[in-house]
């Protein structure tokens, strides 16, 4: 069975800039991934400097390239098992069979989008159907925008996406009760309000027309909604990974894996990077988690490998004087 330092669940931009560090610190690394990126549907990747507009797949290539000219390796499948095998060693195993092992195991799985249940919706999903103002609506500025409401964060994401254009229309979808505080709040910034329940969306030559609420449609060039964004989780279970849902609002708009602030989850050996730990993050910072991520597990690898170098080299005087020798050069 191969073994590796490292092994890497996901081949994003967070598992990627992971193996990376990893590789450059030269470990032995292996990246498995299962081809299913949360952004494969949208057209480019935006706010991400050096790298702007890039399509997802070519930033993944480039990626995977880079992870390669460190000695890292790249393997496409799907984990379905995460196991101990003793306290030092996790054994990862495949979809088709295949099974190694690693000290380290890095999570970089992302997230499933849930989307509202609205017929039309899904298939638009990543092209005019759209959630993140920072990733995307610098494309449609000035354009028609429709909110869908999924709850009170809404209001907060209508308000952010007039940011772009001043044509926003808030649909509250029977999603969310609007007070005096939140009517007045979309008035002065000249934010409409459509009431009812949206039961569906229009296409005209495979773009985004309409919205259509009862038997009316409302004109629109784009839609924004709030998915609830929930981590891809269920092969850590046995582990004892534990979950943590994300709040906006008192209002369920995401779940995530739990770890401190460098990704070390609650289970010794098991890191976590990018959307799985936090829904809300951009290619770029998925990446940059990952890079961290890779260097804290390195660290951490450094000092098992001194705590065994010890266990197997206890000190003498003697073991001293030839090492001094050994790496000095100086005579014996």
């Amino acid at each position: 069975m191969n073994s590796y330092d490292v092994v890497i669940v996901g081949g994003g931009p967070a598992g990627l800039g992971a193996a990376v560090t990893l590789g450059r610190a030269r470990r032995d690394v292996l990246v498995v991934d299962a081809g299913a990126p949360r952004n494969a549907r949208a057209a480019q990747v935006n706010s991400y400097l050096g790298r702007e507009g890039i399509a997802p797949s070519e930033l993944l290539e480039i990626g995977r390239t880079e992870v390669e000219q460190y000695g890292g390796s790249v393997r496409s499948g799907t984990v379905v098992a995460v196991d101990r095998v003793d306290a030092a060693t996790l054994r990862v195993t495949l979809a088709d069979g295949a099974a190694v092992e690693a000290r380290r195991v890095l999570v970089a799985t992302g997230v499933v989008d849930e989307l509202p249940a609205i017929p039309g919706l899904s298939e638009r999903w990543g092209r005019d159907v759209l959630h993140c103002a920072y990733c995307h609506a610098w494309e449609v500025r000035d354009k028609a925008v429709a909110l869908i409401a999924a709850g009170a964060a809404s209001l907060h994401q209508a308000q952010l996406w007039r940011q772009w254009t001043d044509r926003v229309t808030f649909f509250a979808n029977d999603a969310v009760e609007l007070d005096d505080t939140a009517r007045a709040e979309l008035t002065a910034r000249g934010i409409a309000v459509v009431t009812g329940r949206v039961t569906g969306v229009e296409v005209t030559d495979d773009a985004l027309s309409g919205i259509r609420v009862g038997d009316t449609v409302i004109g629109a060039d784009a839609a924004v909604v709030f998915p609830i964004s929930a981590a891809r989780s269920g092969l850590l279970v046995q582990l004892g990974l534990q979950t943590e849902e994300q709040l906006m609002d008192d209002q369920v708009v995401g779940a995530t894996l739990a770890a401190d602030v460098m990704g070390a989850t609650n289970v010794p050996g098991v890191w976590v990077a990018g959307n799985v730990r936090g829904h809300r993050a951009q290619a770029i910072d998925a990446a940059a988690q990952g890079g961290q991520a890779g260097a804290m597990i390195n660290i951490d690898l450094v000092y098992e490998d001194v705590r065994e170098a010890v266990a197997l080299h206890p000190f003498t005087p003697e073991l001293e004087r030839e090492v001094a020798e050994r790496v000095l050069g100086l005579p014996k």
